[in-house]
């Protein structure tokens, strides 16, 4: 119910029935103030009941704009009752002496309702404020993760790429402004190159950091590389940033893939921490998964992965896809959607010819509209990334 005692005050003529009508008021738990004009009644006054022929017509708009208000009336066919009524008054009783008991309820119920409506306006109200913060608030985180998404641009590789006769392309589409894909590709000397391939786990700002991480390592360690042994360093790589992720305590794992490319020799020599799918050696109108397991990069201690080595035909491409490519292929299983991924990668001739066989809507091409206007989770559920290395019949760059 409403609050003790709220004043309550009555308009019509001075008189034997406007005293009735304040008395029969005052029996309910409401103070009462009559008088004949509106701008006579004190400040506080919380609701009016006004009788049809205290009030001009004309003036029963203001009125009630001003406060809510009852109209009383002796005949339910009172042509200004109707007025009134029409005007926007909360509710109107016929000849109120009688039905005394029945206006004091609806009194308290009125005011019970005028004060639930400025509650729930005061909530709107900060709800709308809140809105308009959050609204800000997310302008600026978006701002902040297109530069973040820009700057991860800049760590990429140029593209294409040609080191000693072999050419890297890509194309990379973030599910939001900063992905959990990365890679980079490498000239060493006149006879290495390295490359590596790396997805994730998630997708936002905590991926794209691990990704941040792995160029600084990956960097440091090449230069640390002596040109030895170079059948090694792929795995050496792969523990080293399986150690690196466990001590940092993130909670953050890989799947990836390094390779090292001997020129000379024509010769790949590669391991991998669960990559899939697995990278496709095409070659001679034929195209075959490279052979190799190992398990994710950052998830369990103490891992050995694999040393593998596979001879490079003189005119090859070697394509590399993260797990959100096979989101875009057609297929109830893994097995099948893994072979339509070898049959579109043999009938395709470069990167741009797979996006385009690829089921991805309206996702564009241009990497400057990629991180402006991420495509999100509806139109990219995973980061994608998409790799060729192909050789050795190219200029270099």
């Amino acid at each position: 119910m409403v609050s003790q005692r709220r004043l309550i005050g009555v308009l019509d003529r001075p008189g034997q029935d406007r005293d009735a009508l304040a008395e029969a008021i005052a029996k309910g738990p409401f103070a009462v103030a009559a008088a004949e004009r509106l701008e006579d009644l004190p400040e506080e006054t919380a609701l009016v009941v006004a009788h049809v022929r205290a009030v001009p017509s004309h003036q029963w708009a203001t009125l009630s704009a001003t406060l809510p208000t009852l109209v009383v009336s002796e005949s339910r066919l009172d042509s200004d009752l109707l007025a009134a009524v029409a005007a926007g008054t909360v509710d109107y009783i016929v000849r109120p002496l009688k039905h005394a008991e029945l206006l004091r309820l609806m009194i308290a119920k009125v005011l019970e309702n005028h004060e639930l409506a400025r509650e729930h306006a005061r909530d709107r109200q900060r709800l709308a404020e809140l809105n308009e913060s959050l609204e800000t608030h997310l302008a600026l985180l978006r701002l902040d993760q297109q530069a973040g998404g820009h700057i991860q641009r800049k760590l990429l590789p140029p593209r294409p790429l040609t080191v000693n006769g072999v050419t890297c392309d890509y194309w990379l589409a973030p599910s939001l402004y900063l992905s959990g894909d990365f890679l980079d590709f490498q000239r060493f000397d006149e006879r290495y190159s390295v490359f590596y391939f790396a997805d994730v786990s998630g997708h936002g700002a905590s991926s794209a950091f691990v990704t941040v991480l792995l160029k600084y390592l990956c960097n440091r360690w090449l230069t640390e590389w002596n040109g030895e042994a170079p059948e090694s360093l792929p795995a050496e790589w792969l523990d080293a940033l399986n150690r690196e992720l466990l001590d940092t305590g993130i909670g953050k794992h890989a799947t990836l893939f390094v390779g090292v490319i001997d020129h000379g020799a024509h010769r790949l020599y590669y391991s991998l921490g669960a990559q899939l799918p697995m990278p496709l050696l095409e070659a001679g109108g034929e195209i075959v998964p490279l052979a190799g397991e190992g398990m994710p990069v950052g998830l369990f201690p103490q891992v050995a992965y694999p040393s593998l080595v596979c001879e490079l035909p003189a005119n090859f491409r070697l394509w590399l896809c993260s797990d959100g490519v096979l989101e875009c292929l057609k297929g109830e299983t893994l097995a099948v959607r893994l072979k339509e991924l070898e049959r579109l990668a043999l009938a395709c001739d470069g990167v741009a010819a797979l996006r385009r066989r690829l089921a991805l809507g309206e996702v564009g091409a241009d990497d400057d509209s990629l991180v402006q206007d991420a495509p999100g989770h509806d139109d990219l559920p995973d980061d994608l990334t998409i790799m060729t290395l192909s050789g050795f019949d190219h200029d270099n760059a």
